[in-house]
């Protein structure tokens, strides 16, 4: 009957073999469905829109704030179960849509309405989108746009010509109005106000040149810009070198008065917020160092939307409003995560200014999605990278075309994946054996006023996910005062670096073998027992202790409290080789923790900062932790978090979501001038295989190197690769000796 078992496993064999193609054809199939909007669907749902005379829409730049008109479009992702349809069965995609947030000030009571607009790319209906519990959006807690811009640089015109003369006494000679190289420029502040229905913004100045975010003067006004007249516009209260006053009059009055202490800025320094090179260098200039290269041609896969890499597939988009997402993320065929997307990425200040004292930045009010600009090769990326073009429709009257904003790529890291050296400790080997660790890097970048942060999906051979982001960009600096040394560390002549806080949220839709999953946190607990081999003595040691959370509010763990050591999620109808559970954990790099107190006014907004984890079932009314209104509203927020969590729904055997916050916090130092750098600003989390596998996925790979002695010691290299990399690496063959000797 041997012959009968080798014909069922053949059998068995062909049957995986025609899942896995089949999974990938699916996969392939699905992928347009995560696209984000083309150029076509863009300007068709624009045109639709425009032409439905009950809207009454204008362009975007029309000068006018009383007016209608388109502020986002973004592609609206179906259901999850419509989507999986397609990705799992093969059948047609669901029709693609459009989200669409349109701002009408041209009426009695302004609002903001967003829209969902479909079928693409021929749009014929459009239907109103609501938040969770229909929670209205205020008008006032709109992102602020280039025109309304254009009227604070108006007024800010009105004040620096009153004040001209204290300013180019401040300055040295730099000047708001009438300037050519020696200009004076603003960064505006958010929150804009202290509650709900404000619309107030300190406004700081500072010198216009390279790196003018850490060339603060000292010069700070608050301005009401609520009304939809721009003529109505007031300045509230201004605030000049520690003091305080109540119109830019009482402070110029103060001023001829000669009671005004003027600090002079030297100027003579202002190379110190380039990049250009500076102090002695050790390195040679005539060569350049290191480069990644790919001596056969590349290992991956795109087409479109779609990547493979290695066993690995996926979709990925990038939001405008909040950034990079992934989906429908399979090994071998095997879906393991739905969704790994960028939720929100906040920079809560603290300072001795008004305006240090009131930055709370939130970014995705910033559009953060669209603020990934072009990526140059051979510093954002490696020159042998994949560069993608993303367009974006944000605050705009047609798309706009990023060019070469995201990367693809693999790379090395230097480091090997896994290795032995077994040795026979008489000055030889046994073997030696192992395999290098290469990645494939998904990247783009957010580039929010002075800070820059770097997103990576990292892909490795053996089923891990890295998901990270690296900070870097000018640190959010404000006027140095004795007192702001409690805030922050001084850097250059009144120039404080302000501390601060970043906290980045991520949503991870897993599905682990299935939808069908339950979450456990893995700890250990000392025992302590006989010695059942030396009866009168004790042994204490760890042992594992598993502790299943069936509902929301038992998985969502807090800031401040104990943090298990696993987090697990897996599928309890599905096992190993070796009978496990199938699944996946969460390990964190993070050093977060919260930045306000738990429902401190602006804390509302961001409450699922409390959670470094929280874990939820899934809801399609649920798909977003924040908002592009939370930054002008975070007092009582469009999205509330921390309404998934309150119904405490059950967990086990769902489909299940991990809320994931991770951050650093950051207090600036010198060496944060010119920029702040990336080595030690790095966090994220990994998705690592716990048992879902039955040995190590990346014995697949024929990277593996095996070395052996062979007949007089000579070294037998076994290999599955090209000997010789190739000449721009190397046209030496691999060589090992593995023998250690005296000297």
């Amino acid at each position: 009957t041997w012959y009968f078992w080798v014909l069922c496993l053949l059998l068995l064999l062909f049957l995986t073999s025609c899942d896995c193609g089949r999974g990938r054809d699916w996969a392939h199939h699905g992928a347009p469905i995560f696209a984000d909007l083309s150029v076509r669907e863009l300007k068709a749902v624009r045109s639709y829109l425009h032409n439905i005379p009950e809207l009454g829409l204008t362009s975007a730049q029309d000068h006018n704030l009383k007016k209608n008109s388109i502020l986002l479009m973004e592609l609206h992702l179906p259901k999850k179960h419509e989507a999986l349809r397609a990705l799992d069965r093969g059948q047609a995609r669901p029709s693609r849509q459009a989200r669409v947030v349109v701002q009408f000030g041209n009426q009695t009571k302004p609002n903001i309405t967003e829209y969902i607009v479909g079928p693409l790319p021929t749009p014929n209906y459009h239907q109103v989108k609501t938040f969770k519990g229909s929670k209205p959006v205020r008008f006032e807690s709109r992102p602020i746009t280039k025109v309304e811009y254009e009227h604070v640089e108006d007024l800010l015109v009105k004040i620096a010509t009153k004040a001209h003369k204290l300013l180019e006494k401040l300055t040295g000679g730099f000047s708001y109005i009438n300037c050519t190289d020696r200009c004076l420029t603003f960064s505006d502040i958010a929150p804009r106000g202290l509650e709900p229905g404000e619309r107030r913004s300190w406004i700081m100045l500072q010198k216009f040149v390279e790196g003018y975010f850490i060339h603060p003067i000292g010069f700070e006004v608050l301005i009401n810009h609520q009304d939809l007249d721009p003529e109505k516009w007031t300045v509230e209260k201004v605030w000049f070198n520690s003091m305080y006053f109540d119109s830019v009059e009482e402070l110029l009055e103060r001023y001829e008065q000669g009671v005004l202490e003027i600090p002079i800025l030297p100027d003579q320094d202002d190379i110190y917020s380039t990049y250009i090179p500076r102090g002695p260098s050790h390195t040679q200039t005539d060569i350049h160092g290191p480069k990644l290269v790919e001596p056969q041609g590349r290992r991956y896969h795109i087409d479109r939307n779609f990547v493979e890499y290695a066993g690995w597939s996926f979709s990925y988009r990038v939001r405008s409003s909040a950034g990079l997402q992934v989906f429908d993320l399979r090994f071998n065929g095997e879906r393991i995560a739905y969704e790994i997307s960028l939720q929100e990425a906040i920079a809560f200040y603290a300072g001795d200014t008004p305006a240090a004292m009131q930055t709370k930045y939130i970014d995705a009010g910033w559009a953060m999605g669209s603020s990934s600009f072009e990526l140059a090769p051979g510093i954002d990326c490696p020159e042998i990278a994949t560069f993608v073009d993303l367009y974006h429709f944000f605050d705009t009257d047609k798309p706009v075309r990023h060019k070469n904003a995201l990367c693809i790529f693999e790379m090395t890291t230097g480091m090997p994946l896994r290795r032995h050296f077994n040795s026979n400790f008489s000055g030889g080997y046994n073997f030696y054996a192992g395999l290098e660790n290469t990645v494939l890097v998904l990247r783009t970048t957010s580039t929010v006023y002075n800070y820059d942060y770097i997103w990576d999906f990292l892909f490795y051979q053996n089923g891990v996910v890295e998901v990270r982001v690296s900070a870097t960009g000018y640190i959010h600096a404000t006027f140095f005062t004795p007192n702001g040394l409690n805030y922050g560390t001084k850097v250059f002549h009144y120039v404080l670096g302000n501390l601060h806080t970043h906290l980045i949220h991520f949503k991870v839709d897993l599905d682990i073998a299935g939808r069908e999953n339950s979450f456990e946190t893995i700890d250990l607990k000392y025992v302590n027992f006989t010695n059942p081999w030396s009866p009168k003595h004790f042994v204490v040691q760890s042992k594992l202790h598993r502790t299943e959370h069936k509902t929301e509010k038992s998985a969502a763990f807090r800031f401040g409290k104990k943090f298990p050591r696993y987090t697990h999620f897996y599928n309890p109808n599905e096992k190993n080789k070796w009978g496990h559970h199938k699944g996946y954990r969460i390990q964190f790099n993070s050093h977060a923790h919260t930045v306000l107190p738990r429902g401190w006014r602006e804390e509302n907004g961001i409450s699922w900062a409390r959670y470094p984890l929280a874990v939820t079932r899934h809801r399609d009314s649920e798909s977003s932790s924040s908002s592009i209104y939370t930054q002008n509203d975070p007092w009582e927020p469009a999205v509330s978090f921390e309404d998934y969590i309150r119904n405490d729904e059950d967990l086990v055997k769902q489909d299940l979501v991990a809320w994931v916050t991770v951050g650093f916090l950051h207090v600036p130092h010198s060496e944060d001038i010119p920029n702040t750098a990336t080595p030690g600003n790095a966090v994220g989390f990994f998705l690592r295989p716990f048992n879902f596998f039955d040995e190590d996925p990346s014995l697949s790979s024929r990277s593996t190197v095996i070395v052996r002695p062979g007949p007089n010691r000579a070294p037998q290299v076994q290999r599955w690769t090209p000997a010789t990399v190739g000449h721009c690496v190397t046209d030496k063959p691999f060589f090992y000796n593995g023998t250690y000797v005296g000297v």
